[in-house]
């Protein structure tokens, strides 16, 4: 019997990728893909034999994409704090192309589908690794000062790109003052606006620590 068209599995995927961002899991039938794309349900079981499987491929194939421009881009000549200036504006850029199926899965995650808690518990290692590696390797070089490993991530994180993922929901729920919103795009979502977070957030990193006043500090 002939094998059927290898195409049509890439042909399911594409619509996946138009589809997952707007529906989410739950909300995406395998007949609503199969009908997107053109093609029957018993070619859609041939490819990926269930829903789940299907979106665990979806997901990572997005991922993989991703992932694969920050790693060649912490790879390029410079010095680690360079590399890593360039990886995190880069990360940023990425957040604003692919942010639509980004929020979905963390939506997802946080609503109990395991194919999207899955996803994230295998694939959010794998960044946070890399952009760890930088900053030891800025830190063994004398170009950032020693700090605790989670708390500088979490301050660059914070500075970089919670403004993306929390000002589009914000926008949506129509919770900013117009003049606000209609700046957003400028001075958040831009290349300049990206760049300048990042610049100003290893302005931050780079000072000394602040030694935590005694009367502040967590009784033992």
């Amino acid at each position: 019997m002939a094998r059927p068209s290898q195409n049509i599995d890439q042909t399911l995927l594409a619509s996946g990728r138009e589809l997952y961002p707007q529906h989410g899991f739950a909300g995406l039938s395998v007949r609503q893909i199969c009908e997107h794309a053109g093609a029957n349900v018993g070619m859609f079981h041939y490819h990926f034999q269930s829903k789940n499987n299907y979106v665990s491929v979806l997901l990572q194939g997005l991922y993989d994409e991703v992932f694969e421009q920050l790693a060649v881009q912490a790879a390029q000549q410079g010095s680690a704090l360079e590399r890593l200036r360039a990886a995190l504006c880069l990360l940023g850029r990425l957040i604003r192309q692919h942010g639509n199926w980004i929020s979905r899965v963390w939506a997802d995650a946080g609503l109990g589908e395991e194919v999207a808690r899955l996803f994230l518990q295998h694939n959010a290692p794998r960044h946070v690794g890399l952009l760890m590696a930088l900053l030891e390797e800025a830190t063994e070089a004398g170009e950032l000062p020693p700090a605790a490993p989670m708390q500088r991530f979490g301050f660059l994180m914070g500075s970089v790109l919670t403004p993306m993922i929390l000002l589009p929901a914000a926008m949506q729920f129509q919770l900013l003052p117009a003049q606000l919103a209609a700046s957003v795009d400028a001075d958040v979502f831009s290349d300049a606006a990206i760049a300048d977070r990042v610049n100003r957030a290893l302005a931050a990193l780079a000072l000394p620590a602040t030694p935590l006043a005694a009367s502040h500090r967590p009784t033992p």
